[in-house]
């Protein structure tokens, strides 16, 4: 969850006092890699996922506030837009059965906002972009009522010098539009998984997330629409890239670095690599002062979450108040059912631990290029996509997941002692979606295809699906009026 902060208004020396904590903070953090003072403790598994609030019609309904309100859960946080919420998680440590008990602690969130919801007059939905969004919705009117949020769009704007946000998606059909705030950040709602991992295997764990981003994001795509514009199997990606365009120093917007991105680059050694690039690379954005000890990282943490990296590492505190790195994944979208969400983690555990801990490291199976490369070929495409793998040869997608991935994801389950039958399981979900091809995103457009490009007939026959509880493999094109 976001830290929020006390005022929207900065002055030239705000700035410099957080420049300075942050250069601080990150000399104590290089103090503490240097000496190995992180958490070495087993895996630990988190996540967050953001969803919708909708009223009866299928349309955004505004009301996270009163939701919160009404639900007093401190798991559960607001989004930019009073249209999303988050719902955050305990970790977990991973052992025998820690994939069930999330789905159970899944399952039990999800009910429980269902009926605040519906308590309310209004709907949840778990789907990467609403299919009934329209671009009026995206205004100042809809953001969320804390400083953080409007402190960042008045930042963004600042920093852009007034030029407006212009969204341009090249997909199956083409979308342009223009915005003068952030909102469009709010378009775009994310399974986004974490995994704490002992500081000498950070920075493998780390560089292992980046290879696999190109098959994680094809085989749970579900956002293929965009104003009613079919775009990518993921439009997600670029769409989230182009709502907070700016760059590094020196004005750099256009420029090679940029603050929602794939990442510049393997971590070579460790994760410090990020937090130094953090520093000197990009401007701050939020410069609210902490009265907290440098060892506390309020600034580094405040400041490394206004930088989205498609992977990004994170540092936290043991209960014991012991530092300890994660890495957070982004790359999927929420999923069309609880079920879906747990088997892409399932999959995503699986083979992150597989390739962290493989003979070869995971920065010498391609090059930075490649990964980045596969990555937006496969946001762009899904599953009917080729990529270039470790060998250097061409895979189709669908052939990569079914004869090498899901094997290799098999193995790192194993490895972590999970229970033999919840990896069949939850893995199976994977090998059915694939070989059907019925991902959220081919779900979607096939139903379209079916119904003459009529948006909300999509949404509820998305959400009849969606409360049946089955993975979207298995779903119907049936309409539900």
């Amino acid at each position: 969850m976001g830290q929020e902060i006390t005022t929207r208004h900065f002055s030239a020396d705000d700035f410099v006092a957080f420049k300075q904590a942050l250069q601080q903070e990150t000399d104590t953090l290089e103090r503490w890699f240097q000496q190995r003072l992180f958490s070495s403790r087993a895996l630990v598994a988190g996540y967050e996922m953001e969803a919708w609030l909708i009223d009866a019609e299928g349309r955004p309904a505004p009301c996270n506030q009163a939701f919160l309100a009404a639900a007093a859960n401190p798991l559960y946080s607001a989004e930019l837009a009073q249209f999303n919420i988050e719902i955050n998680t305990h970790p977990l440590q991973i052992q025998r059965h820690f994939l069930s008990d999330f789905e159970k602690d899944f399952q039990q969130h999800w009910l429980y906002c269902k009926t605040i919801a519906e308590s309310l007059g209004c709907r949840m939905l778990s789907t990467g972009v609403l299919q009934t969004l329209q671009d009026s919705d995206l205004s100042m009117q809809n953001i969320s009522p804390m400083l953080r949020y409007q402190a960042l769009n008045e930042q963004v704007l600042a920093q852009r010098q007034g030029r407006p946000l212009v969204l341009n998606i090249n997909g199956h059909q083409s979308l342009k539009s223009e915005h003068h705030n952030v909102m469009l950040e709010a378009a775009a709602t994310s399974l986004q998984v974490h995994l704490q991992v002992p500081q000498e295997m950070a920075h493998h764990y780390y560089n292992a997330a980046i290879v696999l981003s190109a098959p994680m994001v094809a085989v749970s795509a579900n956002s293929p629409y965009v104003f009613g514009k079919d775009l990518w199997a993921e439009s997600r990606i670029p769409l989230f890239e182009q709502s907070v365009d700016i760059g590094g120093y020196n004005g750099a917007v256009q420029g090679p670095v940029h603050r929602v991105s794939f990442g510049t680059g393997y971590a070579r050694h460790s994760l410090l690599e990020c937090f130094t690039e953090n520093l000197q690379h990009f401007p701050v954005l939020l410069p609210m002062q902490f009265d907290q000890a440098p060892d506390r990282m309020a600034h580094v943490n405040l400041h490394n979450g206004t930088i989205w990296r498609w992977n990004r590492p994170l540092v936290g505190f043991d209960e014991d108040g012991t530092p300890h790195l994660r890495i957070e994944h982004r790359v999927m979208p929420s999923g069309p059912s609880v079920l879906d969400n747990i088997a892409n983690m399932a999959f995503f555990y699986g083979l992150v631990h597989y390739y962290a801990t493989d003979d070869t490291p995971p920065h010498e199976l391609m090059e930075f290029a490649r990964a980045r490369d596969n990555f937006y070929t496969a946001a762009r495409h899904g599953l009917d996509t080729q990529v270039v793998w470790r060998d250097g040869a061409r895979s189709e997608m669908r052939q990569l997941i079914l004869h090498q991935l899901l094997v290799q994801a098999e193995a790192g389950l194993h490895s972590l002692g999970l229970d033999a039958h919840e990896i069949e399981d939850y893995l199976g979900i994977i090998e059915a979606r694939v070989e059907s091809g019925k991902t959220g995103s081919a779900w979607q457009r096939e139903f379209i295809a079916r119904n003459h490009a009529d948006m909300p007939r999509l949404l509820k026959a998305y959400y009849h699906n969606q409360q049946t509880g089955s993975p979207v493999h298995r779903w119907d094109y049936q309409n539900h009026d």
